[in-house]
C-alpha cells in the first residue's frame, strides 16, 4: 500500500512538474510577443525609420556590409567622414550589432523572405528585447525560482528605460548588448550550480560563457562592467569564504578565452590587456589561482607541513604580487589618464569630464540623472528594488550575492550617466521580480492556511509540502536541515491519530503548539491583510503597466528625425524638416562637396545626404571638433577662412527659435566654446558671457565687477555673441517672420535684427526653419591697381615721415 500511495505521489508530482514546464513555456512566448508588439508604436503611429543620430551609421555600415561583403566591410576606409582624415571602420567600429543585422538579413533573403536591410535594421531591437527577457528569465531563476524569473521577465519586456533605446527604429548598440549582458550573467550563475566533473558540462557552459562575453565585447564598449563585475563576485566569495571548484571554473576560462577572443576585436585590440580596466580581472585571476593552490596543497599535506608550505607559498607570492604590481605601476605610469579611458574616469570621477574633456560633457545622455528621471526610467521598481534586496539575503547564496552586488554597482554607475539607466533596468527587474514573487508566495500561503472549513492536519501537511518544495529548489545546506525537522514534526502528526484513544485531553494543546510553530516559521499573516495585500500589489503592477505603454507609445516612440506636436484644438503637426535638408542637400549639391555642421549631425549627413563631412558624431578627434567649434566661435570673417581652408562649400545649422525646439545649435553653442576653446587659447567663454556690474560693497561705495555668467542672445548679449557665426547663421532673417525677432526657446526677442552676410550666402531653409543651409562666397579677386595705389601711398607717407619738411595735403 505504501509503496503504491508513493508510486501515486511520484506520479502526481511529475505531471505537476510537466504542466508547469508548459505553462511557463507558453508564458515566456507570451512575455516575448509583448516585449515585440509594445516596441512598435513608433511604426504604427509614424512610419518605419531609423531613429536619432548613431542609429544612421550603423544603417549604413549594415548596407554595405550586405552589399560588399564581410571582407571589404574589414577593410573599408570611409572618405566620407572626417575630411581630409577619413575613417577606418573595420578598426575603430564595434561589428556586433552590424554583423547581427547582416545575418538575420541573409538568413531572411536565402529563405525567400525579401526584406530590405532597413526594415531588417529597424525591427532588430524589438526582437532583442524579446531574447533579453528571456535571458532575465534564466538568470533569475538560477537566483530564486521559476516565479521570480517569470516576472523579473515580464518587467523587463516593458520597462521604459530599455524601451527607449529598444524602439523599432532604435539600431544602435544598445540592442543587442543588453541580451549578451544579461546572458553572460546567467551562465556565469549556471556554472556555480553545477558540479565540478567533465561530465556534467561545467567546461562546457564555461565555454558558452567566454562566447557570451565575446559577444557582448563586439556589440558594446560597456563590455568592461562585465570584465570587473564578475571579478568582484569572485573576490567577494574568496573573502568570504565562498571559494569552490565550480568559482574556479566559472571565472579561470572566462578570463583566459573571453581575453583572447577580445583581443580578436580589432576596435579593442591589446586594450583587452593594456588598458587599467581590465586590470582587476588580471589580479583577481592570479588571486584565485593562489587560493586554489593553497586549498589543493591543504588538501595533500599533514597540518604541519601544511603550514611550511604556506609559509613558502606566501613568501613567493608577495614577491611575483610585488614584481606585477611594479610593473602595472610603470605601464600605468607611462600613460596621461593613467591607463583609463576618458569615459572611464568620468564614471570613477563624474567632475573629470566636465574639467578636462568637454568633449564628453557635451553629450546629453552622459549627464547625471535628476530623480523624476528614475521614476520616469523604472518607475514602481525603484520601491521594490530594497525588498528585492532583503530576499536574496533570505537566504543568501552566491547567485544572490551576485545579483545584489549587480545592483550596488549599476544603481552608483546609473546615478553618474543617466546612458547607463539602461544598465539598471534589468538588475532593477531582477531585484523587483524576486520581491513580488516572494511577497506573493507569503501573502497566497497566509489564505491558503487560514481557509475555512480545512482540518488543521491537512493544512500543517499542505504547508511542510510547500516548505519541501521550497528549500528544494533553495539547495541550501541549512535549509535541509530545516527539512528533516519538518518531517519529523509531520512523522508526529501522523502518528497521533492512535494515541488519541488514550489521551484525547492533549490532543487540541498539541495541535496548537504545532500550528503555532510553522506559523511563525512560514510568517503567515492575517487573513484580512493578505488580501488587501494582493489588491495593492495588483493595483501596483496595473499602475506600473499603464506607465510603461505611455512611455512606449508617447515618450519614446517619437523619432528625432520626424517631429510632432500637437495644437491646442488637438490637431497634429509633423516637422519633417530634417528629411527636408537632408533631401536638398542630396538633390542640389555636387557630389563631392563637403558640409559642416555641429559633430551631432554628421552620421545623418552622410548617410541621407550622402554627403562628405568634416566631423560627426564618432568624436575621435578632439582637435578636428574643435577647429569647428571655433569657426562657429569666430566673426565672420576669421569663420569663412577656416571653412574654405578645409574645403568646405555649405554649411549647415539647426534652429528652433520659430518653432519652439530645444536642442538646437544656439542651446549647444557654449559647448562649441569650450571645446574649442579647450585647443584654441584665443576663444575664451567668458567673452560670450555677460558680466553684470553689482553694487556689493557699501562700505566703501565702490562699484565692484561680479561675474554674473548669463549666456544671452538679447539686446544685452555681448558684442562677440552679437557678431560670431553661429548668432548670424541662426538669426540671419529671422526678424522678417514676425517684425519682431521674438525667440520661442530663449522667450526673448534677438539683440541683433538687422544685419548682412558678407561672406555667406542663405541657399536653402526649411519650411519651420529647422534647418538652414548656407554657402560659402567664393573670394574676392583682387583688384590690382588698388594694390599699387595703396603700395605707393603706404612709400610716401614713410618717406615724409622721414624727412619731416613735407607740406600737408588742404584735401586730407
Amino acid at each position: 500500500m505504501a509503496d503504491g500511495e508513493s508510486s501515486k505521489e511520484a506520479t502526481a508530482r511529475t505531471l505537476r512538474n510537466a504542466f508547469g514546464n508548459v505553462l511557463s513555456f507558453f508564458i515566456l512566448l507570451l512575455i516575448g510577443v509583448l516585449a515585440f508588439s509594445i516596441r512598435l508604436f513608433s511604426v504604427i503611429k509614424y512610419e518605419s525609420v531609423i531613429h536619432e543620430f548613431d542609429p544612421y551609421f550603423n544603417y549604413r555600415v549594415t548596407q554595405f556590409l550586405t552589399k560588399n561583403g564581410i571582407y571589404d566591410f574589414w577593410n573599408w576606409f570611409d572618405d566620407r567622414t572626417w575630411y581630409p582624415l577619413g575613417r577606418v571602420i573595420g578598426g575603430t567600429v564595434y561589428p556586433g550589432l552590424t554583423l547581427t543585422a547582416g545575418t538575420l538579413w541573409w538568413l531572411l533573403n536565402s529563405l525567400n523572405i525579401p526584406l530590405s536591410v532597413e526594415t531588417v535594421c529597424v525591427f532588430t531591437a524589438p526582437v532583442f528585447s524579446a531574447f533579453a527577457s528571456w535571458a532575465t528569465y534564466l538568470l533569475t531563476k538560477e537566483v530564486k525560482g521559476t516565479g521570480a524569473g517569470l516576472t523579473a521577465a515580464v518587467l523587463l519586456a516593458m520597462v521604459p528605460s530599455y524601451i527607449s533605446r529598444s524602439v523599432a527604429g532604435s539600431y544602435d548598440n544598445e540592442a543587442v548588448a543588453i541580451f549578451a549582458l544579461i546572458f553572460t550573467f546567467y551562465l556565469y550563475i549556471k556554472i556555480l550550480y553545477h558540479v565540478q566533473t567533465l561530465n556534467t558540462g561545467s567546461l562546457f557552459y564555461a565555454t558558452l560563457n567566454a562566447l557570451a562575453y565575446f559577444y557582448m565585447v563586439c556589440s558594446w564598449g560597456g563590455y568592461t562592467f562585465i570584465i570587473n563585475l564578475i571579478p568582484m563576485h569572485v573576490l567577494l566569495c574568496i573573502v568570504t569564504g565562498r571559494f569552490s571548484s565550480r568559482l574556479y571554473i566559472a571565472y579561470a576560462p572566462l578570463v583566459v578565452l573571453g581575453t583572447l577572443l577580445a583581443a580578436l576585436v580589432p576596435v579593442v585590440g591589446f586594450n583587452a590587456v593594456m588598458t587599467s580596466e581590465h586590470f582587476a580581472s588580471f589580479l583577481v585571476f592570479i588571486i584565485i589561482h593562489v587560493v586554489a593552490l593553497v586549498y589543493h596543497v591543504k588538501g595533500n599535506l599533514s597540518p604541519r607541513m601544511f603550514k611550511v608550505a604556506v609559509t613558502l607559498v606566501v613568501s613567493v607570492g608577495l614577491v611575483v604580487c610585488c614584481a606585477m604590481i611594479a610593473v602595472l605601476i610603470a605601464l600605468v605610469a607611462s600613460s596621461p589618464t593613467k591607463g583609463w579611458s576618458g569615459r572611464s574616469l568620468s564614471l570613477l570621477d563624474p567632475t573629470y569630464a566636465s574639467k578636462y574633456i568637454p568633449i564628453i560633457a557635451s553629450v546629453s545622455e552622459h549627464q547625471p540623472p535628476t530623480w523624476p528621471s528614475y521614476f520616469m526610467d523604472i518607475n514602481v521598481l525603484a520601491f521594490l528594488v530594497p525588498a528585492g534586496i532583503i530576499a536574496c539575503f533570505l537566504p543568501l547564496s552566491d547567485a544572490s550575492s551576485f545579483v545584489v552586488l549587480y545592483i550596488v554597482m549599476s544603481v552608483y554607475f546609473s546615478g553618474v550617466m543617466v546612458r547607463l539607466m539602461l544598465v539598471l533596468a534589468p538588475a532593477a527587474c531582477i531585484m523587483s521580480g524576486i520581491a513580488l514573487s516572494e511577497a506573493f508566495n507569503v501573502l497566497t500561503r497566509s489564505i491558503k492556511f487560514q481557509l475555512p472549513g480545512s482540518s488543521g492536519t491537512s493544512q500543517v501537511l499542505l504547508i511542510l509540502s510547500m516548505i519541501k518544495s521550497r528549500d528544494a529548489s533553495l539547495n541550501t545546506d541549512g535549509e535541509q536541515n530545516d527539512i528533516a525537522k519538518t518531517e519529523k514534526m509531520d512523522e508526529t502528526v501522523k502518528e497521533r491519530p492512535s494515541k488519541k484513544n488514550r489521551k484525547k485531553e492533549k490532543e487540541p494543546v498539541e495541535k496548537a503548539s504545532i500550528r503555532s510553530r510553522i506559523e511563525k516559521r512560514l510568517l503567515v499573516l492575517p487573513l484580512e491583510a493578505s488580501v488587501i495585500a494582493i489588491i495593492l500589489l495588483v493595483l501596483l503592477g496595473a499602475f506600473y503597466v499603464v506607465h510603461c505603454v505611455w512611455a512606449a507609445a508617447e515618450a519614446y516612440s517619437a523619432p528625432s528625425i520626424v517631429l510632432t506636436t500637437y495644437s491646442r484644438d488637438g490637431g497634429l503637426h509633423v516637422f519633417d524638416d530634417f528629411r527636408e535638408a537632408y533631401a536638398w542637400l542630396s538633390h542640389n549639391t555636387e557630389v563631392d562637396d563637403k558640409v559642416a555642421s555641429w559633430w551631432d549631425y554628421g552620421y545623418q549627413t552622410t548617410a541621407m545626404a550622402n554627403r562628405t563631412v568634416i566631423v560627426d558624431n564618432n568624436t575621435w578627434n578632439n582637435t578636428h571638433i574643435a577647429t569647428v567649434g571655433t569657426a562657429m566661435s569666430s566673426p565672420e570673417k576669421a569663420a569663412w577662412e577656416i571653412f574654405n581652408s578645409l574645403d568646405v562649400k555649405y554649411v549647415l545649422v539647426v534652429f528652433g527659435g520659430l518653432v519652439g525646439y530645444p536642442s538646437d545649435d544656439i542651446n549647444k553653442f557654449l559647448w562649441m566654446v569650450r571645446i574649442g576653446g579647450g585647443v584654441f587659447p584665443h576663444i575664451k567663454e567668458p567673452d560670450y558671457l555677460v558680466n553684470v556690474l553689482n553694487l556689493i560693497d557699501f562700505s566703501f561705495l565702490s562699484f565692484c565687477p561680479k561675474r554674473d555668467g548669463q549666456y544671452r542672445i538679447d539686446s544685452q548679449a555681448t558684442p562677440t555673441m552679437l557678431n560670431c557665426l553661429m548668432y548670424k547663421l541662426s538669426y540671419y532673417r529671422f526678424v522678417e517672420t514676425d517684425g519682431k525677432g521674438f525667440d520661442r526657446v530663449r522667450q526673448t526677442e534677438i539683440g541683433k535684427k538687422y544685419f548682412k552676410l558678407t561672406h555667406f550666402e542663405e541657399v536653402f531653409t526649411t519650411h519651420h526653419w529647422m534647418v538652414r543651409i548656407y554657402k560659402l562666397k567664393p573670394p574676392k579677386n583682387r583688384i590690382r591697381g588698388k594694390t599699387k595705389k595703396s603700395k605707393l601711398k603706404a612709400s610716401s607717407t614713410s618717406s615724409s615721415k622721414r624727412s619731416g619738411t613735407g607740406k600737408r595735403n588742404p584735401w586730407h
